[in-house]
């Protein structure tokens, strides 16, 4: 049984990465519409979604205002903590 994709991905250390996107309406230039984008990514230089936001500023016509991003790991090396006290139960 082979791994999901998405969880290959994590193991070769990508996280899951959130961008909240403002762009200005191309038809209303003084309103913007936001769009969120998730997939997963490498930290800090964020090759996916430099190339989604790439092919966003080449093909559409909403220009580019805000990009907020936010990313997580959800697999990580396992936390150790010592533990002062050793209690049995019979």
């Amino acid at each position: 049984m082979q791994a999901s994709p998405a969880f290959a991905k994590q193991m070769r250390g990508y996280g899951l990465t959130t961008a909240k996107i403002l762009y200005r309406m191309p038809d209303h230039p003084c309103l913007l519409q936001s769009y969120l984008w998730q997939d997963y990514d490498l930290f800090p230089e964020f090759p996916t979604l430099r190339k989604f936001l790439d092919f966003w500023t080449r093909t559409l016509d909403g220009p580019l205002f805000k990009v907020t991003v936010g990313h997580q790991r959800l697999i990580k090396p396992a936390e150790l903590k010592a533990i002062g006290a050793e209690f049995r139960l019979h």
